[in-house]
């Protein structure tokens, strides 16, 4: 029996980028990609978009908060109107989430990373996945956090697919179904 186009669309990911409202997540499950945004690796080697990628087979719904528009003339205050606009749909797509992934690059400080571990770590532990490689600066309080809350902690993007497809009960994607 052949599948018809809203059962393949199912079954492929979808990404909502920021600060989207109007798209209905049409994925089975949802996961917000928290994290490094700097751009800190040679284009095309996004964390976002490799991660991406390898679930693109997947019923799933991907926020991500990446904003090409995003430059120095933005001001990074409650008064700011496309701020404001960013932040609140960062936060509001967290909640909306089955799962956060949270990456911390080991080239960056990455401060509102370190918040948005905060925020979801009293989630449980089925709401996070963290990835912090070896040389992160903060890598030991983002461990203690991790395990005082049953958060997975993986040490690179190339890890996080199996995860996140045994955390959101995704059977895999393949031919079978799951």
């Amino acid at each position: 029996m052949r599948e018809t186009e809203a059962e393949m669309s199912q079954r492929k990911a979808q990404v909502i980028y920021a600060p989207q409202r109007d798209q209905q997540p049409r994925g089975m499950k949802s996961i917000f990609l928290a994290g490094t945004t700097s751009a800190v690796d040679p284009p095309g080697a996004d964390w976002r978009s490799t991660l991406t990628a390898s679930l693109s087979d997947l019923p799933v719904t991907i926020f991500n908060p990446y904003r090409a528009d995003w430059d120095a003339s933005w001001v990074e205050d409650e008064g700011f109107p496309p701020f404001r606009e960013q932040v609140t749909w960062e936060l509001d797509m967290q909640e909306r989430a089955d799962l956060v992934v949270v990456y911390f690059h080991p080239a960056t400080k990455a401060p509102i990373s370190l918040l948005e571990l905060g925020l979801v770590a009293r989630c449980g532990a089925g709401k996070a996945v963290v990835v912090c490689p070896e040389g992160y600066w903060k890598r030991g309080n983002v461990c203690i956090v991790c395990r005082r809350f049953g958060i997975d902690m993986v040490d690179d993007v190339g890890a996080l697919r199996d995860v996140i497809v045994k955390k959101l009960q995704l059977g895999g994607g393949g031919e079978e179904g799951g």
